[in-house]
């Protein structure tokens, strides 16, 4: 079954469970903000595949997250600032831009991870100690330690890797090879043993 959303292409990746602060001060998508809080719906969040932020509409790629917002504010007149949650992955279908540049996808929700008996030992150990020693509060709780696909969602979104390594990490639909590949990645920085 198709949707049809507001497509917000970023130069980040936005995985379920996420948080994403915005702020947001361009005509479309202080737009898109009026029309999601007002209908309480969701925007499309991908990655830039060609082009940039602000300007001309850029392409994004085919797999994004929907994202609902949690809170909002106004500082100043013509400024939003948000904070988003990521919800379920997408794959795009057919988009298009309005004149004013705000881009409209049709999109159909992919299935979620399909689960993984048992989380990752390291990895589950790695994500405990950064939410101990970075702010916590860039983790949405309840904290799910004992869930792969939330484990692999918050180490791809916090550990320092190239996007197009993240937009990988997205498409993954598996939690076991999710975290398979973080490890991989983990061991080839010397952050935890091989395996």
């Amino acid at each position: 079954m198709t949707e049809e959303h507001f497509i917000f292409p970023l130069g980040t990746v936005l995985f379920p469970g996420g948080l994403l602060p915005l702020k947001i001060f361009e005509q479309r998508y202080i737009e898109m903000t009026k029309t999601c809080l007002r209908d309480g719906r969701p925007f499309g969040v991908c990655l830039i595949k060609e082009g940039r932020e602000v300007g001309d509409p850029a392409v994004p790629q085919a797999v994004g997250c929907l994202a609902t917002i949690e809170h909002w504010d106004m500082p100043q007149m013509g400024v939003f600032q948000l904070l988003a949650r990521g919800a379920d992955r997408f794959r795009l279908i057919d988009s298009q831009a309005a004149k004013n540049g705000l881009i409209t996808g049709v999109v159909e929700r992919l299935p979620a991870d399909t689960p993984a008996e048992l989380v990752d030992d390291a990895c589950r150990r790695v994500l405990e100690m950064i939410i101990e020693r970075v702010d916590a509060s860039r983790f949405a709780k309840p904290y799910r330690l004992d869930d792969a696909s939330w484990v692999g969602f918050r180490l791809a979104e916090i550990l320092p890797l190239d996007m197009q390594t993240k937009q990988a990490l997205l498409e993954m639909t598996e939690a076991a090879e999710r975290l398979s590949r973080i490890r991989a990645l983990l061991a080839e920085e010397g952050l935890i043993a091989r395996s």
